[in-house]
């Protein structure tokens, strides 16, 4: 069986995760990477022997079947039109783009030259949310009645993730880093809502992301939604995504811990026993013809629009 070849444009910190998942799959490989910093593809470059594109048309002349868009949200739209020029797959990081309107730029190009879409939301790929979504699909939390979404962080940007990009208002802040994981997860999950209210904070600072935001929200169904979020604060970062059933609350705390609580009891922590298929299998799959979980750069641009009404 022929391996899915990647070549990646950016090797910054979740560039290089992505570098260690295309590396660990046994039918993926890596024919080209590319990095406006000279001296950070060198590092990467020479850490896992990756072969290096000098331009981008170096790099597309690889001819992968995806390229990988791992760069700051502004320079997205772009770099998916060029790409998409070269009849190559795209798979991007989140958020789709800076805004719904350059979203829709890359939703555009990718129709018009018939190339797969794939975006990089690794909670689609993880054990704790395959079964989030079959105690939704059996109904064994009961009755749904309300989401929340609790987002706390004492720092922003958060101390591993500086660069100069990540708290301007142009392109950076939470709003745009983290809740497009879970307004695709709440997608994912219940289908499309509507925002109907919200409140969001900004410093003094007009170059500066946002400070905080409140909002209400509510699913196609019915369902109420309550999103919460802070930075600047005064306690550890908590991030947790709570569906709220009549006979059971299930918690997705901090990315990956899945909590579950009943009636009169204690919160217990959940291990779930399966694995489902990763992000690399689903772009191997996608290649070969097989189903696969992928969101696609049309389901991005719908979590695009829901960031974009936050930031008004």
């Amino acid at each position: 069986m022929s391996k899915t070849t990647f070549a990646l444009i950016g090797t910054g910190i979740v560039g290089e995760r992505i570098i260690n998942q295309i590396l660990a799959h046994p039918n993926c490989e890596i024919v080209s990477v590319f990095d406006e910093n000279k001296t950070r593809l060198e590092e990467v470059s020479t850490k896992y022997q990756l072969p290096v594109a000098e331009t981008l048309n170096e790099l597309f002349l690889s001819n992968p079947n995806w390229v990988y868009i791992g760069t700051p949200p502004v320079s997205h739209a772009p770099l998916a039109e060029q790409i998409a020029k070269h009849g190559l797959n795209i798979l991007s990081e989140k958020p789709l783009a800076h805004d719904a309107q350059d979203s829709m730029k890359m939703v555009k190009a990718a129709a018009e030259a018939n190339v797969k879409t794939a975006m990089h939301f690794p909670l689609m790929y993880s054990p704790a949310i395959h079964s989030l979504k079959e105690a939704i699909n059996t109904a064994s939390l009961g009755d749904i009645v309300r989401i929340e979404l609790h987002t706390y962080f004492p720092h922003w940007p958060r101390r591993w993730q500086q660069n100069p990009w990540i708290a301007s208002r142009e392109q950076g802040g939470f709003i745009r880093e983290i809740f497009p994981h879970y307004f695709q997860l709440t997608h994912y999950l219940f289908g499309d809502f509507k925002i109907t209210s919200h409140e969001t904070t900004y410093p003094e600072n007009r170059d500066l992301c946002e400070t905080g935001v409140s909002a209400l929200a509510k699913t196609e169904s019915g369902i109420p939604i309550v999103l919460n979020s802070l930075s600047g604060i005064g306690q550890e970062e908590r991030l947790e995504f709570k569906v709220f059933g009549t006979k059971k609350v299930i918690t997705l705390r901090n990315w990956s811990e899945l909590w579950i609580s009943e009636t009169d009891q204690e919160e217990v922590l959940y291990n779930p026993d399966t694995q489902p298929e990763s992000l690399m299998d689903a772009c191997h799959n996608s290649i070969i013809g097989k189903d696969s979980l992928i969101v696609s750069f049309e389901e991005g641009l719908k979590v695009q629009e829901w960031i974009d009404q936050l930031l008004k």
